[in-house]
């Protein structure tokens, strides 16, 4: 059986308000909607009180990160003290971790596409029980570099597979449904331009390769299992890099397919810890690392914060 395409949401970009599409019918049937994971619910919690002003949504793996990202934008946009704690609004769970800054979210999602999906389908709900509109959501994070320098941080253009083609494959009721996985190409340039402003560190637009896991998946000779020669290794990855992939992480694809569907203003602003055409393993020191990671913060915090300044 063929698989079925699914066409992503067509809103217009000249509309004045860009709100959120969601394609089930079946939630306005729903007394009640128990965004479990998140440990809310719409009859236990006024969604629209607490989220309604979201304009920003940020998402990343690490829970550790995604707190530190709260507290530095807590001092971009003056609205307290960066070093203090900040209330996890996901206490009740320990699945995903969820901090609100004024009109930012960030939420932690986990590592790889199906730990990243779940959290999609109950912030985008989340979003539409709030009746939010004209939200961007951002996920930054880290990544395995092609050819290019160790702590370049790669604005994705599109997510491709490990065969580089530009689509996600989700299995429904036992078919194949192929989604798009291009990403807002307009957005795309704001964070190149922004980056140029901060001026710190190079920044590229590029494809990013999203794969299903870390070690055979990404062409790695230092898993437990490998069936490759380092020859075949290193044509894939120059393959990759001639069909104009920048980088290599584990969620981007069902992030695109997800935010297109919904209608979402959507970028992946990923910094690269190592290229991959010199070796498999991270080996920069701890400080370098801590350093590379703050980088995507840093710019889209500064993005974040030319946006509101112009309200």
């Amino acid at each position: 059986m063929a698989p079925v395409k699914e066409m992503e949401s067509k809103q217009p970009k000249s509309m004045e308000k860009r709100t959120l599409q969601v394609s089930n019918p079946h939630l306005e049937q729903m007394k009640d909607d128990i965004l479990y994971h998140f440990d809310l619910g719409t009859n236990t919690h006024d969604f629209q009180d607490l989220f309604g002003d979201v304009k920003f949504v940020c998402v990343g793996g690490s829970p550790s990160r995604m707190k530190a990202f709260a507290q530095y934008i807590t001092g971009e946009l003056n609205m307290g003290d960066p070093t203090a704690d900040i209330p996890n609004i996901c206490a009740g769970t320990d699945r995903y971790a969820m901090y609100k800054v004024g009109p930012v979210l960030s939420i932690s999602h986990g590592m790889g596409i199906p730990s990243i999906s779940i959290m999609l389908h109950e912030l985008i709900k989340l979003l539409y029980h709030s009746k939010c509109c004209d939200v961007t959501i951002i996920r930054i994070g880290t990544s395995g570099g092609i050819g290019i320098e160790p702590g370049s941080v790669v604005i994705t253009s599109q997510s491709v597979n490990p065969c580089f083609e530009p689509q996600f494959e989700q299995i429904v009721l036992g078919k194949t449904v192929i989604r798009s996985t291009k990403l807002d190409a307009e957005l795309a340039q704001e964070l190149v331009q922004c980056s140029q402003e901060i001026n710190e560190f190079n920044t590229v637009i590029g494809n990013t390769m999203c794969t299903l896991d870390f070690y055979e998946g990404q062409a790695r000779l230092d898993g437990a299992i490998c069936s490759y020669t380092e020859e075949e290794k290193m044509q894939y990855l120059r393959a990759a890099y001639e069909a104009g992939i920048r980088n290599i992480e584990m969620e981007s694809s069902v992030f695109a397919a997800m935010c297109n569907i919904s209608g979402l203003r959507a970028a992946v602003v990923c910094v690269t810890l190592l290229n991959r055409l010199e070796g498999d393993q991270i080996s920069s020191s701890h400080d370098v690392l801590v350093e590379y990671q703050q980088r995507p913060q840093k710019l889209v915090g500064y993005f974040i914060k030319k946006h509101l300044t112009k309200v």
